[in-house]
């Protein structure tokens, strides 16, 4: 069960680096070349030079992006860049944002969690290289920057009563805006009764990996590395210990885009054929617009609805019977993870009628993804994809459901918008060598 704990966080020094927004980021996997590039442009002390810093000619085993991230967190702890809270403290944070026209606020709290890895809920496959990255920044950092996204579910909503009472009227301790202007705010709260009642309210419940799956995989293995060393945790702020926000699902302002699917590269591919195909297992409608064909899919949610987009051909398809996953995907899978939409669209669709099995998957040799419908689109009318498939996003209970089993959903089930932003509230190790 969750044992989570106050503690003395790291962050900027506003009167040193001027607006938040200049010097936060997001996660280091959002953060392509061209992102990287405009965050260094934009404040000398962007979060970036240390959580995704560039390579440099030159670079060995001795001097490389790793050894300067490290030395720039010491030089800018040293000079009152960073500075670190004087006392133990769990930190509100709250994400104001629009999401499908609507304004939203998702509520959670900053706080160290127990690393507890046989008792943590993922639902993500991870890969060997971002684990093997993050785990060289974190043993010369010997920090955690980023955090994790945890999901647990409280019906009764005990913490989130005790944080909310908390902040009520309370200025924000920080303030930040990300790339898509959405408002991040963050409270530092050191009151114990507060903090117990939030300690008291996760005791009993458990964790399950929103984002972040490699990060917290990470930090075990510095953990065990740590131990292996003989190394011990010299304050509450240690490698034991992983930086996490929290939030629960029962809480409104939980939203996740859906990932579409574009696909290219399939051999004498002609989408009626197609079509003729999957109405054995889908119902197909058809559509004079992209527009319309898009709104149908949205009304589908819930009702296992994939939009089509090939050249000359707008459609939905609509799963006939769900039973027939049963045929289609292996018992010792779960109901649950058999009525995933993605489930249902790699096994009923993209492996039986356009031969793109599990290891295309892996090494995505025909597919590709994105969380905007305008790249599938354009994509399709550019001729450099074959087909679009328009996603309905995955629901917080379904990564719940999965994750209870012990099963991980298949590559790119979820994006959680909007991401958590880095450089707000950060964690140094104490460590007794």
């Amino acid at each position: 069960m969750a044992q989570v704990f106050p503690f003395r966080g790291i962050h900027f020094d506003e009167h040193a680096v001027g607006s938040l927004t200049d010097v936060v980021a997001p996660p280091y996997d959002r953060v392509p070349d061209d992102v990287q590039a405009a965050l260094y442009a934009r404040h000398a002390r962007n979060i970036v030079r240390i959580t995704k810093g560039k390579p440099e000619p030159g670079d060995d085993e001795k001097k490389n992006v790793y050894t300067r991230a490290a030395e720039t967190l010491a030089d800018w702890m040293r000079t009152g860049v960073l500075v670190r809270d004087p006392e133990p403290a769990l930190y509100v944070y709250h994400q104001e944002y629009t999401f499908d026209g609507e304004r939203l606020t998702r509520k959670g709290f900053m706080a160290l969690a127990q690393l507890q890895p046989d008792k943590v809920h993922a639902h993500e496959k991870t890969l060997k290289g971002p684990k093997e990255d993050r785990l060289r920044l974190m043993r010369a950092t010997e920090s955690n920057l980023e955090h994790v996204f945890m999901l647990y579910h409280d019906a009764e909503r005990r913490a989130d009563s005790a944080l909310a009472d908390a902040v009520a009227g309370v200025r924000p301790t920080m303030m930040a805006e990300d790339a898509d202007r959405n408002a991040h705010r963050v409270w530092r709260i050191t009151d114990p009764r507060v903090i117990r009642a939030v300690q008291e309210a996760l005791a009993d419940k458990e964790l399950y990996i929103a984002d972040g799956h490699h990060r917290f995989e990470t930090s075990v293995n510095y953990m065990r590395e740590c131990l292996a060393a003989g190394w011990a945790p010299a304050a509450s702020e240690s490698f034991d210990k992983r930086l996490m926000t929290l939030f629960n699902v029962a809480e409104p302002g939980m939203s996740i885009r859906p990932i579409h699917r574009l696909i290219h590269g399939v051999p004498g591919f002609v989408p009626e054929e197609f079509l003729a195909r999957a109405e054995e297992r889908f119902a197909i409608t058809r559509y004079p617009t992209f527009e319309a064909m898009e709104v149908a899919t949205r009304a589908g949610k819930g009702h296992h609805v994939f939009g089509f987009y090939a050249h000359g051909v707008r459609a939905t398809l609509t799963l006939r019977d769900v039973a027939a996953m049963d045929q289609l995907i292996s018992s010792e899978w779960s109901r649950e993870y058999k009525q995933l939409d993605v489930s249902i669209l790699h096994a009923a669709i993209l492996e039986p009628l356009l031969g793109i099995d599990a290891r295309a998957l892996e090494e995505q040799t025909n597919i590709t993804y994105s969380v905007t419908i305008e790249k599938g689109r354009k994509g399709v009318e550019s001729g450099s994809e074959q087909i679009f498939f328009v996603l309905n996003p995955t629901v917080a209970e379904e990564v719940v459901s999965v994750a209870d089993h012990g099963e991980k959903m298949p590559q790119k089930s979820t994006d959680f918008y909007p991401k958590l932003l880095t450089g707000l509230v950060a964690m140094k190790m104490q460590i007794r060598k």
